[in-house]
């Protein structure tokens, strides 16, 4: 049998489920499946332990047995999305026991293949634009406001709404927008769905005008003929055969099936999240050497809040980047023997700004604040420039890549035209923009960058950003458990599928 556990940040473990017990094998394949939910914003970290379960307990309920009185044959660990980021979903680890923790040569306790599956029963969505014809007149003295109002019939022949379309005004012949279905939400294309023309009441008794009833399959019919589909108002007696056929008709002009991949489609299909790191070195920081600057580095091992936020948000993304080599650079300091700069290499490298791992960025980190002098202004645009290059080369060369620019800086940017005008042209690319903001000082303008707070951004030659890539926050100590970082990484995935469905990229399933 096998035990699955999440193990918290404290390292208690919890239990989640248990699977069956398979009879007299060493090779066991377990059917029990569980559903997790899935956070990319969070390390989610599994736990699988093995026992062998003695032969009086087989006819015990499951969940009934006591694990301490079951031979132990040994554990995994592993985080969800390793699982979830390789090319079948599935993860080969290695079982091991205590004693081979300890021992310098680790017992072969066998292995366990873990397999993930996203639990979406569709992904098609089903875009349809209505109009209808010869609306008959309900208001006396004014025309029609007709919409739209389409329902799924459930058990018990209950109607639920799914979706409506807007009103058009004063109109006997409207043509609304297009509406978007997902067949999950409808059941099947076979699925019958109630299609009711109303007209709109400012005071929310809308008069029926007429109705439809037909399933997806037989509306996509009345597309590829052109024909109309008569309107009807149901008898009050209730019997269909008594039903009166209207005049009006409805005709479906646009009928379009689409497959919406999602983020985990995408990881399956080997595209991959780039981590990138650039680091504030302005004198507004304060001496490195004094307990009261940002950056400075206790001997006791407690970080910084520039420490703090690196690791926050590389210990999320490693796991999606498969040689985990992250450009790493500083801007506002004056490197040993030349001017100020606004996007160094943080590793000291002329040639190369990539380090190894986040153990990688936390070296260099320390040995450039021995290294630099603390300089200034705050200027973000080079750095900005920088990862939009690295990121359009990687479009250029094919690369299934999307990268992630952390910047972490303790006060507010001088250059902000420029640094607008770098983010506007960015918004083309696969790219998104991290700003955490260490310190106490006022970050008002920044939340302009981030159009969440506002519009979207402008350049000085006025064209609009194409989308939203910049997230602001300022990193205050951590609320309830949850780091104001967690937020900052939850809206990556719908950064990501906005750019991939913009150019249309399928992801090579």
């Amino acid at each position: 049998m096998m035990v699955l556990y999440a193990k918290g940040k404290t390292g208690a473990l919890e239990e989640i489920c248990r699977t069956e017990v398979v009879l007299n094998s060493s090779s066991p394949t377990w059917i029990a499946k569980h559903t997790l939910i899935y956070h990319f914003e969070v390390v989610q970290v599994l736990v699988f332990r093995v026992y062998d379960v003695d032969t009086r307990f087989h006819n015990l309920d499951i969940k009934m047995l006591e694990l301490d009185e079951q031979q132990f044959l040994g554990e995994a660990t592993c985080v969800l999305s390793q699982i979830i980021t390789q090319r079948d979903q599935s993860l080969t680890i290695d079982l091991h026991t205590e004693d081979s923790l300890r021992s310098t040569l680790p017992k072969n306790c066998g292995k366990l293949l873990v397999h993930a599956e996203e639990c979406v029963s569709s992904k098609t969505a089903i875009e349809m634009a209505f109009r209808c014809s010869d609306l008959e007149c309900k208001d006396l003295f004014s025309r029609n406001d007709p919409f739209l109002l389409i329902s799924k019939v459930a058990e018990g022949g209950v109607q639920i709404p799914i979706c409506k379309t807007e009103v058009i005004k004063n109109d006997l012949n409207p043509i609304w927008k297009s509406v978007f279905v997902n067949i999950q939400q409808v059941g099947s294309k076979e699925s019958i769905l109630i299609i009711e023309c109303y007209n709109y009441n400012s005071n929310g008794k809308h008069d029926l005008i007429g109705k439809v009833q037909r399933s997806l399959a037989e509306l996509e019919n009345i597309h590829n003929n052109g024909q109309g589909e008569n309107l009807f108002l149901p008898s009050s007696g209730g019997q269909n055969h008594d039903n009166k056929v209207l005049r009006s008709q409805l005709f479906v002009d646009r009928f379009i099936e689409s497959v919406q991949y999602t983020f985990l489609d995408y990881l399956a299909g080997g595209f991959e999240l780039n981590f990138m790191v650039a680091v504030d070195f302005t004198a507004s920081n304060g001496n490195p050497r004094l307990p009261d600057s940002l950056h400075y580095i206790d001997p006791s091992g407690r970080p910084n809040a520039y420490q703090r936020a690196i690791v926050e948000v590389g210990e999320v993304l490693q796991f999606y980047d498969s040689d985990k080599r992250f450009p790493t650079w500083g801007f506002g300091a004056r490197p040993i023997d030349g001017p100020v700069s606004h996007c160094f290499n943080l590793n000291g490298s002329s040639h190369y700004c990539e380090v190894e791992g986040i153990q990688g960025i936390m070296m260099a980190y320390t040995s450039a604040l021995h290294n630099v002098s603390l300089a200034g202004p705050t200027l973000f645009g080079p750095v900005i420039s920088t990862a939009a290059l690295i990121a359009s080369q990687s479009v250029a060369n094919g690369g299934r890549k999307y990268f992630v620019l952390l910047i972490i800086t303790d006060g507010v940017v001088t250059d902000l035209q420029e640094t607008k005008d770098a983010i506007v042209k960015a918004s083309d690319l696969p790219l998104s923009i991290l700003i955490v903001g260490v310190g106490g000082a006022d970050f008002k303008e920044m939340e302009v960058l981030d159009a969440d707070k506002g519009e979207r951004l402008e350049s000085s030659y006025g064209r609009v950003a194409s989308r939203d890539i910049v997230q602001f926050v300022p990193f205050r100590e951590v609320q309830s458990g949850f780091s104001v970082v967690q937020a900052l990484l939850a809206e990556l995935p719908t950064q990501f599928l906005t750019y991939v469905r913009s150019r249309d990229i399928q992801p090579n399933l």
